[in-house]
């Protein structure tokens, strides 16, 4: 690796006072995991709901699951994350636990949800009318908040994902369409627990609209095109039934949840749980820099991921990977080679490596081959060699 590859420590991922000198966010990552807790002391109840997640950097264990998360957040164009393994195996906590590491956003204080970059990208008329005449006066169309977690209901119908009409706005003699689900998503964390059990048509708009960041809502004569820029998590217990192929193809990284295998881990488990429950400020707090840190270096990653290049010899070996295990799918490489992108800058490189494939190749390819394709294809060239054979002999082709 030549010197302008890699990332000089301290000057795009930076260090927070005590927290020892890390390389990259990879390295971070493995760090704290594997630090110990303090006793916490219990809380005292004050009869107010107090929701504080458990820390990410609190989670023992699955590294496979905490490394494609993290790539997600940094490189959202991978097309998400599918978590798949029984329950218990910490699914949800580490997705409700991701939004204190993500930067601040801007949101919008429009409706319609106008931003400034809208103007800088396309003009004034890119904008409302009220968000035009507030640029011009020189009002903010933004504020910067933090990145919330929207977790889709399990019985979310087609018009709460996508949006409708007002009801509200309908009582007061006014047509207007409502945002759905999908555009409160926007610029935030969405969440979609048991996705194999919701109705086909929600899993394709959501998948729709993730893909593209946008979409588009009729109702009558009335539309209009919401932004859906979302980072994606969806997760499943296969015991309570299969995900459809297509549905499945359109996840980006796959993650295998087992439980935990060793006896260690299990009972560090434990015993970070229990201080949790008994003081979670407290145990919130002893990740705190650590959690400022890593949410730095996630932005720093954002930031340079557009530099990140892979040269052509590795992306030949991708080519090849995807070709011996006879994946049809277009998707296998795009998710494979972005996210080794977002691996090798979460790494502190501007280089993708083979390092970088085969550490995500897993995640981005298994699952993606069909049993059902490929002997349906056989059977397919058996009948197309029997035709052209006897085509062959009643047509005979003319010889130039």
């Amino acid at each position: 690796m030549s010197d302008q590859d890699q990332i000089p420590p301290g000057e795009d991922f930076n260090q927070s006072e005590g927290i020892p000198p890390v390389r990259s966010l990879r390295e971070l990552i493995d760090r704290v995991t594997g630090r110990s807790l303090e006793a916490a002391a219990p809380q005292e109840d004050a009869g107010i709901a107090d929701i504080v997640p458990f820390p990410f950097l609190a989670l023992v264990g699955q590294q496979e699951m905490k490394l494609a998360l993290l790539l997600a957040m940094i490189n959202p164009h991978m097309g998400g994350v599918l978590l798949i393994g029984p329950r218990g195996t910490g699914k949800t906590t580490a997705v409700r636990s991701l939004p204190e590491l993500l930067p601040q956003t801007p949101r919008s204080l429009c409706y319609y949800g106008c931003l400034p970059e809208d103007i800088e990208a396309a003009g004034i008329d890119a904008v409302c009318p009220d968000c035009a005449k507030k640029y011009a006066e020189g009002e903010p169309l933004a504020v910067l908040d933090q990145v919330r977690l929207v977790e889709l209901p399990l019985n979310a119908r087609l018009d709460d994902v996508v949006g409708g009409l007002d009801e509200r706005a309908a009582m007061q003699g006014q047509v207007r369409l409502r945002r759905g689900i999908l555009a409160q998503a926007d610029r935030n964390l969405l969440y979609v627990d048991e996705v194999n059990l919701l109705d086909d048509e929600v899993v394709d708009a959501i998948l729709d609209a993730a893909a593209q960041g946008y979409y588009l809502v009729r109702r009558g004569p009335m539309s209009a095109t919401y932004r859906a820029r979302f980072v994606l998590v969806g997760s499943m217990n296969p015991e309570e039934g299969r995900l459809r192929p297509q549905i499945m193809d359109r996840f980006g990284l796959r993650v295998v949840v087992r439980g935990l295998g060793d006896r260690g881990e299990r009972l560090e488990a434990y015993r970070r749980a229990r201080a949790h429950l008994a003081n979670p400020r407290q145990v919130s707090a002893e990740f705190s820099d650590s959690t400022m840190l890593a949410q730095e270096d996630i932005q720093a990653a954002r930031d340079l991921l557009p530099q990140v290049e892979i040269p052509d010899d590795v992306s030949q070996q991708g080519l090849a990977l995807v070709e011996r295990l006879k994946i049809d799918s277009l998707r296998a490489e795009i998710t494979l080679f972005e996210a080794a992108r977002a691996h090798a800058v979460a790494d502190a490189r501007l280089t993708v490596t083979s390092e970088d494939l085969h550490a995500v190749a897993p995640m981005a390819l298994r699952l993606r081959r069909s049993d059902f394709i490929d002997s349906y294809f056989n059977q397919q060239e058996s009948e197309d060699q029997q035709l052209f054979t006897i085509l062959d002999e009643i047509i005979s082709p003319q010889k130039p």
